[in-house]
């Protein structure tokens, strides 16, 4: 009985020895060698691709933002504050998801195939508005005219960039709304626009809020 006794004691002792052990190092030791190599060659990435201005952090470069007008009584969706550039549209899980201003609880696609009558309704309403939007004195936008990604979500309906055909098509309108030069504002998409990753991978974009910060700082200075 004794013996018995002392065996299960000594299984006891190395089982929890053992057990504080591996609490040690993949609970302690383990999270801070990843934390400090990721904050040592990874900064920014670890911290949420931030991005600052006026000293302080307005967003991350992976997430877009809404610029939208003040809801008016009655209202359920905001209107665009067409002083800035917009954003691909929201509505990535339906116009009723709580993801449809760029809310971070949910993220996800339509689910809905190409002919779906609501996602066909949907384009439409969202070419028309951008035709609508986008025509200025002098330039008028025609409907072959709206990119893909001005009238769809993305899949995870966060998507933070726009195509530089899409940028190009707001220029006209946000210069006359912010009383700018034009080639002022085609030179700031431009400045905005990145390649393809690596030279293939992924499309040509423009970061919608690097480019307002930009677009804010031109206006400033004007």
């Amino acid at each position: 009985m004794n013996n018995s006794l002392v065996k299960t004691a000594r299984l006891l002792s190395a089982g929890l020895r053992a057990l504080l052990v591996l609490t040690l190092v993949t609970g302690v030791v383990y999270p801070l060698v990843v934390t400090g190599v990721a904050q040592a060659l990874f900064n920014d990435e670890a911290n949420g691709s931030e991005i600052r201005a006026d000293g302080k952090v307005v967003g991350s470069s992976l997430i877009g933002q809404s610029y939208n007008l003040p809801l008016k009584k009655g209202e359920e969706t905001p209107e665009p504050d067409l002083k800035w550039f917009q954003g691909r549209p929201q509505n990535g899980l339906g116009v009723n998801s709580v993801n449809t201003r760029y809310k971070l609880i949910l993220s996800g696609a339509t689910n809905r195939s190409g002919d779906n009558a609501e996602l066909i309704k949907w384009v439409k309403e969202a070419k028309a508005a951008v035709v609508k939007d986008n025509s200025v004195a002098g330039y008028t936008v025609e409907p072959s005219d709206v990119p893909a990604d001005a009238v769809t979500s993305s899949g995870s309906g966060l998507d933070p960039d726009i195509s530089p055909e899409y940028a190009d098509l707001q220029v006209h309108r946000v210069a006359e709304k912010n009383g700018l030069p034009l080639d002022q504002v085609e030179k700031l998409v431009g400045e905005h626009s990145e390649g393809r990753t690596l030279g293939f991978m992924g499309e040509p974009r423009v970061n919608v809020l690097e480019l307002n910060i930009a677009l804010k700082e031109l206006v400033a200075k004007s």
